[in-house]
C-alpha cells in the first residue's frame, strides 16, 4: 500500500477506528505491560510514537513522564488525538522522512503502525528510525506474525504479516540489534509479535 492510500483509508474511517481502538483500556494487557516496561528503561530524551493513530499510546507514554510526540500520516487521526489528549504533542508526518536530526531521539514506538507498508518500503522506514535514534536508544515494534510479507485483508486496508526472522534481518541491516522478542497467540486471532531493538 502507498502512504497516500493508507492515509485516505484511515481518514475516511477515523471516527470509527477511534471508537473501536482509541484507548489503552481497549488494548491487550500484555501490550500495556510491555510498552510500560519499555518506557521505564529508555534513556533520557525525546521519544516518537510513530503511527500514533488516535493517540492513546502517546498519551500513555506522556503519563509515564516521557517527552513523547505522536506522528501519523492521517490528519483526521492527528486531529482526533489533539482533541482527546491536548496535553500531549502530535503532528502529521511520514515515517520515511521524519523531520528530526540524526541521533536525536531516545526511543521510537512503532506499535502495529507499519503493517500496511508495502514490503519494499519497510526497510527504508526502519532505516529512518535507525537514523533518528541516538546510541543507547531503542525501537519497540509490534506486528502480526506470519509468512514474511504475506498480505491479508485488514479491516481498514490491506496489511502484511512478517516473520520474526525476516523482521530481525531488516533491523540488523539498519544497524539495530535485536534485544528482546515476545510472541502471543490468542484463540481465534492472528498471532502477534514484538521486537525490541537497540541502537549503537
Amino acid at each position: 500500500m502507498t502512504e497516500v492510500q493508507v492515509q485516505q483509508a484511515y481518514g475516511s474511517r477515523a471516527e470509527e477506528y477511534t471508537d473501536a481502538l482509541g484507548s489503552v483500556e481497549q488494548m491487550h494487557d500484555a501490550d500495556r505491560r510491555l510498552i510500560e516496561h519499555w518506557s521505564k528503561y529508555l534513556p533520557p530524551g525525546p521519544v516518537l510514537d510513530a503511527g500514533c493513530g488516535p493517540g492513546h499510546w502517546t498519551a500513555f507514554l506522556y503519563d509515564q513522564g516521557i517527552d513523547v510526540e505522536g506522528l501519523d500520516v492521517t490528519p483526521e487521526l492527528i486531529d482526533s488525538a489533539r482533541a482527546r489528549f491536548p496535553e500531549a504533542s502530535f503532528r502529521v508526518s511520514s515515517f520515511t522522512h521524519i523531520k528530526a536530526p540524526d541521533s536525536s531521539v531516545s526511543g521510537v514506538l512503532a506499535w502495529y503502525s507499519l503493517i500496511h507498508q508495502h514490503p519494499e518500503e519497510l526497510p527504508s522506514t526502519l532505516a529512518e528510525f535507525s537514523r533518528v535514534l541516538r546510541p543507547g536508544g531503542s525501537l519497540l515494534i509490534g506486528f502480526f506474525e506470519g509468512g514474511a510479507a504475506d498480505p491479508f485483508p485488514h479491516a481498514i486496508i490491506t496489511a502484511y504479516y512478517w516473520s520474526v526472522g525476516a523482521m530481525r534481518l531488516m533491523l540488523d541491516q539498519t544497524g539495530l540489534e535485536t534485544a528482546h522478542i515476545e510472541r502471543r497467540k490468542d484463540a481465534g486471532k492472528r498471532p502477534h509479535a514484538a521486537i525490541l531493538a537497540l541502537a549503537h
